[in-house]
């Protein structure tokens, strides 16, 4: 008898545990967590989302276990971005090339011609990247000193790294080297101690325009800047693109210093206009080319 009734009882067990009611949502949390094999899915399930949970993850309140530390997901949301700040970046200031690589990317370019400019380049003479296309060449800045008077007084109104006024020097004239660059100034002693003519030479830093009322002289040298390289561009050179100023205003500030004058003008130069400048004394000027 006892095993009669212990059937319907077992019976009406799975019945509960198969049979659900009709049109009602069904959740299976705690029967599920009643078995050891889910159990065990769950707790590896735990595992992962501790590797990769995303930031919109929010532990539940009503748990009573401690909240667990998760790992940041490898691909945080655009919102997680924006609740961090970023520090802004600075901006790199703009790259400027320096003195020295700029005369050794000119240095490249004219090497070729630096016995031409300096015969005794080989012993040390230092040119700075405006020096290396601006130099006169020694055998043209001989040729003009030999234009000058022995043991005279000449100003070279823009001295430059010191081609010039070096062979001015070797000529035996006293010079008066002007030159508003402190460094080509420098570069322009060194020159001329190599040449053996630094004590042929006073060097002066300063604004030839500006001294050139309070300065005397025999003869005044005019090699002013050209504009750059690119001066034999243009198809015929005017006195208004010399620098800085245009050529008759220079030519009047040489002529309150000596008579004599000689002015180094690129080949284009227009014939006329220098012919012009020497009417501008009265009786006018002798003019050679």
């Amino acid at each position: 008898m006892a095993k009669r009734s212990a059937t319907p009882v077992i019976a009406r067990r799975r019945a509960k545990a198969v049979t659900l009611p009709r049109n009602v949502p069904h959740r299976f949390l705690r029967l599920l967590a009643a078995s050891p094999k889910i159990a065990r899915r769950r707790q590896r399930q735990r595992q992962r989302s501790l590797i990769a949970v995303p930031s919109s993850f929010r532990p539940p309140l009503g748990n009573s276990e401690k909240p667990r530390c998760a790992i940041q997901s490898r691909t945080p949301s655009p919102t997680h971005e924006a609740e961090t700040p970023q520090k802004p970046k600075r901006p790199e200031p703009p790259h400027e090339e320096s003195p020295d690589v700029a005369a050794a990317a000119a240095a490249g370019k004219y090497w070729a011609h630096r016995h031409s400019l300096f015969t005794l380049y080989d012993r040390g003479v230092r040119m700075d990247a405006e020096g290396w296309y601006s130099a006169t060449p020694e055998s043209i800045a001989a040729a003009q000193a030999a234009r000058a008077a022995p043991a005279g007084l000449v100003v070279d109104a823009f001295a430059g790294v010191g081609g010039n006024s070096i062979q001015f020097a070797a000529r035996g004239c006293y010079v008066i080297a002007v030159e508003i660059d402190p460094c080509k100034v420098q570069l322009a002693r060194h020159n001329a101690r190599i040449y053996g003519v630094e004590d042929m030479i006073e060097f002066v830093v300063g604004d030839f325009f500006r001294l050139a009322p309070s300065l005397k002289a025999d003869l005044v040298f005019l090699s002013p800047p050209w504009g750059g390289p690119s001066y034999y561009q243009a198809p015929i050179y005017t006195l208004d693109m010399l620098k800085p100023k245009d050529g008759y205003t220079l030519f009047q500030a040489a002529q309150k210093i000596a008579r004599d004058i000689i002015m180094f003008l690129p080949r284009n130069v227009d014939i006329v206009q220098v012919e012009e400048l020497s009417w501008l004394c009265s009786p006018p000027l002798d003019f050679e080319v």
